[in-house]
């Protein structure tokens, strides 16, 4: 599948900029703390992508924003970056909107991830090495399951393949919650708790044998097609190896998503971790309730966008929340940051203005400590309204906030 556009980036050094130090140290979610990255020369990132239907929604753009930022950071310190996105699209709650309104359901899927490539361009985000769709990764997915069963780590219900969690002595210790919290998250967020036959109420679907009027493929288990955690097990692995730097995605994800995946991944693998860390953004909401495709409470990019505003301007209003913070979105939100933006350009529009190192210092290690881009925005706001004699430094003011936020002034 094909990723989108990739937009061109400044050299903060070919600005004429110092080059920076230290290390990105993001909040992992395992370990329920604050934590130094440590990648080598490639660091290597995997993130959870859409199931392609009502995109791109708030909610999307938050979350593929902030890992945007671990991309830019490590980029900016001197590493080449490994990014691989998966895209969802086949998948149950895929096949229910496309049986609701009558629409063959790739035809969905494909106008679906069109429009997120779209949104994200305009956004700024930058693309996906490999953007796989769980469709293509289905001989991956195959071949993950078939380790699964030679390990004796998966069992049939009905002719259906299960994982048992017990199967991987680790799992639990990417979301950190007990039995007590996973059981409700398990049955709210695509779990089966309650199916007659399971040797565990959390046990995952990795195989489900074709229903009719649904799509299938043939696999050694029969025709069928894949559970949702083992489609990111499998790319992940093939493409990132065990041990990849980060994975990541909304804190929706953390379970059962990322704490299934994980297991099939050591369990197939034999090998951990899956991920040195999980990193999770926080939830968006709307008029008091998270923004959610079940609540049909959703505030569409591509709308906001066909009504005039900016896109720099809706990344400024993202930005302006902390990435791991739950927060409502409102129309004043988007106006505050589109009079922002207008300030930006004002200010890096003029001839000279104050010294633009420290500028870059300052973005530079707000963001090293868990993307603090609130504070990083505080930051260019107090450039922008001094005064200054130096006539590199609005040039330079404007690498600084394209290289590391993304914006372009």
């Amino acid at each position: 599948m094909r990723s989108w556009p990739v937009p061109q980036v400044p050299s903060l050094s070919a600005a004429g900029l110092p080059a920076p130090g230290g290390r990105l140290r993001l909040h992992d979610t395992g370990t329920g703390s604050l934590r130094p990255t440590e990648p080598g020369e490639t660091a290597r990132m995997y993130v959870c992508g859409i199931t392609p239907y009502d995109a791109t929604h708030l909610g999307h753009a938050n979350t593929y924003l902030a890992f945007d930022l671990v991309n830019r950071v490590w980029r900016d310190l001197g590493h080449t970056v490994h990014y691989v996105q998966n895209a969802t699209d086949v998948d149950d709650p895929l096949l229910e909107r496309a049986q609701q309104t009558g629409e063959d359901w790739r035809e969905l899927a494909d106008r679906e991830i069109e429009l997120f490539r779209e949104d994200m361009t305009a956004l700024r985000i930058l693309p996906p090495d490999q953007y796989v769709g769980a469709v293509e990764a289905i001989p991956l997915i195959v071949r993950m399951v078939e380790k699964l069963r030679a390990r004796g780590a998966t069992y049939e219900v009905g002719g259906d393949l299960y994982f048992p969690v017990s199967a991987d002595p680790a799992f639990g210790e990417v979301s950190r919650l007990s039995r007590a919290e996973m059981a409700p998250l398990f049955a709210e967020r695509g779990g089966d708790p309650d199916r007659a036959g399971k040797k565990d109420p959390l046990d995952a679907l990795v195989w489900m044998a074709q229903r009719p009027g649904e799509p299938g493929w043939e696999s050694p288990f029969g025709t069928g097609r894949p559970g949702w955690h083992v489609e990111c097990s499998a790319i992940s692995v093939e493409y990132l190896g065990m041990g990849f730097d980060v994975e990541g995605g909304g804190s929706d994800l953390a379970f059962p998503h990322h704490e299934m995946g994980a297991s099939h991944a050591q369990a197939a693998t034999g090998e951990s971790p899956h991920a040195r860390a999980y990193v999770h953004a926080g939830m968006v909401g709307l008029d008091g309730e998270k923004m959610s495709k079940s609540r049909g409470n959703l505030v569409f990019v591509s709308r906001l966008r066909r009504g005039g505003a900016d896109p720099m301007a809706i990344r400024l209003a993202l930005l302006a929340h902390h990435y791991r913070s739950d927060w409502e979105w409102t129309g004043a939100g988007l106006e505050a940051a589109a009079a922002r933006l207008e300030r930006w350009r004002a200010a890096a529009a003029r001839p000279s203005g104050p010294a633009a190192a420290p500028v870059a210092a300052a973005v530079r290690g707000h963001l090293a400590e868990d993307l603090d881009a609130p504070a990083a925005l505080e930051a260019i706001d107090r450039w922008a309204a001094e005064p200054g004699d130096d006539t590199a430094a609005p040039g330079q003011v404007r690498a600084i906030a394209d290289a590391l936020l993304g914006v372009l002034l």
